[in-house]
């Protein structure tokens, strides 16, 4: 299974900076992403709902011979890992527990801040997460709602991303984190903001960077490295493909052509 690809999905956009890291990283393999971009936001639906469309996107990888599923989504990595590995038999990475690992790694006082979507925070996933592999250690969370439209905006660098940030983040400040993890996949964009509003003192843990490592240790685990040359992603979306292109397009630093549309409720209702 060497050769197959690689499957990523996530409600929308965000997730493609997780795919650029992939790219980086391991830029012999082959990668197909698909964007849930009709349903989504995920965080403000249930968890039985999320599973079912979590299912049902990681089928349509599964059906195009994906050897691994990248859960690229914070909220569907939160709810529905365990029944994702429970019915497919292919390795499944989500993109919490490759954060909450490093921010434990990272951080000298056992202070950690999570910032991320308030579906992610609600739900107290990386707390938990954390707290599992550091029972000492004191975890603050904070919904930070406006950076996901900053974002795709591409105001990441703008004075009001910046204001939103010191807002934000002052709280998580207050309590002396010295380690923040970056809980949604659209952050990463925002990490020169934040990183100047923080300051030097406080670590950045890029979920999206350490997925793509956590995906490289396991692929070399289960001997499913690809060899070979540079190849481009194949991408898909759930409802019409204009704004994923000019978004997504932005998001990675390249051209979006061809990106297809598929409606999962015709395959799997």
């Amino acid at each position: 299974m060497n050769d197959h690809p690689i499957g990523i999905f996530d409600s929308g956009i965000g997730g493609l900076t997780v795919l650029k890291e992939l790219q980086a990283l391991l830029p012999q393999e082959r990668l197909v992403y698909l964007g849930d971009t009709a349903r989504v936001p995920y965080g403000t639906k249930s968890p039985e709902t999320v599973c079912r469309y979590a299912v049902e996107a990681a089928a349509f990888l599964v059906n195009r011979g994906v050897k691994m599923l990248v859960v690229a989504c914070n909220t569907a990595s939160a709810v529905a890992l365990p029944q994702l590995r429970e019915r497919f038999r292919i390795p499944v990475v989500g993109v919490l527990g490759p954060g909450a690992r490093a921010a434990v790694r990272h951080s000298r006082k056992g202070v950690i801040g999570v910032i991320g979507t308030e579906g992610t925070v609600r739900s107290g996933a990386y707390s938990r997460a954390i707290l599992e592999l550091a029972p000492s250690a004191r975890v603050f969370a904070a919904a930070c709602p406006l950076f996901v439209p900053l974002a795709e905006e591409g105001w990441a660098r703008h004075r009001v991303a910046h204001l939103a940030a010191e807002e934000y983040l002052e709280p998580l400040r207050a309590e002396g984190m010295d380690t923040l993890v970056l809980g949604c996949t659209h952050y990463p964009l925002l990490k020169e903001t934040l990183g100047e509003v923080l300051g030097p003192e406080v670590a950045l843990i890029d979920s999206a960077q350490e997925t793509a490592l956590c995906v490289r240790q396991e692929l070399r685990r289960c001997s499913l490295l690809r060899r070979g040359e540079t190849l481009a992603g194949e991408f898909f979306v759930t409802d019409t493909p204009t704004r994923f292109e000019r978004v997504g397009g932005a998001f990675l630093g390249q051209s979006l052509e061809r990106v297809r549309q598929v409606d999962l409720d015709t395959l799997f209702g």
